[in-house]
């Protein structure tokens, strides 16, 4: 299917964790069957589907109870391991800022950065206007790039 991947990894930036993600996949796809004859085809169909899918994982989010680290499936292929243990430590340091932002910060940083949506698309699929997108976006990066800096500070003391 032409949007399973997406969906679901936009669920896994999201909840980092894979069974949830794919429990949310499956779920924005049976509401996209359900609500189809809602669809208004003057937007994309991606943005559409994005918007269910990113409401299904923040209602995901709201149901759980302490937040859990993702198990990431893909390794870090390079041969040096003190490259590899860095790569690690970076990817532990950005799961763990991304999981300490607000849902709202979050989704805009997996829209944008893992997802590579345009500000426009960004703003269809949240349906915000692009100025409130462009501002999230610069107030979560300020925040992610804060929590990195203090992050990184505590690996080296």
């Amino acid at each position: 299917m032409r949007y399973q991947k997406p969906v679901f990894n936009a669920a896994l930036r999201m909840l980092h964790e894979p069974a949830d993600a794919m429990d949310v996949a499956q779920t924005t796809f049976l509401r996209a069957y359900e609500h189809l004859a809602n669809y208004d085809p003057r937007f994309k169909f991606y943005s559409w589907i994005y918007r269910i899918a990113i409401n299904e994982s923040l209602d995901a989010l709201a149901a759980r109870k302490p937040l859990e680290e993702i198990d990431d499936q893909t390794a870090d292929e390079s041969a040096d391991p003190d490259r590899e243990i860095l790569g690690e430590q970076a990817r532990r340091a950005l799961e763990a800022a991304l999981m300490r932002m607000t849902p709202e910060l979050r989704t805009v940083i997996v829209l944008r950065h893992f997802l590579q949506l345009s500000y426009e698309e960004m703003g269809e699929t949240l349906q915000l206007p692009s100025k409130t997108v462009k501002s999230r976006l610069y107030s979560a990066r300020q925040l992610l790039h804060g929590q990195l800096i203090r992050c990184g500070e505590d690996l080296t003391t």
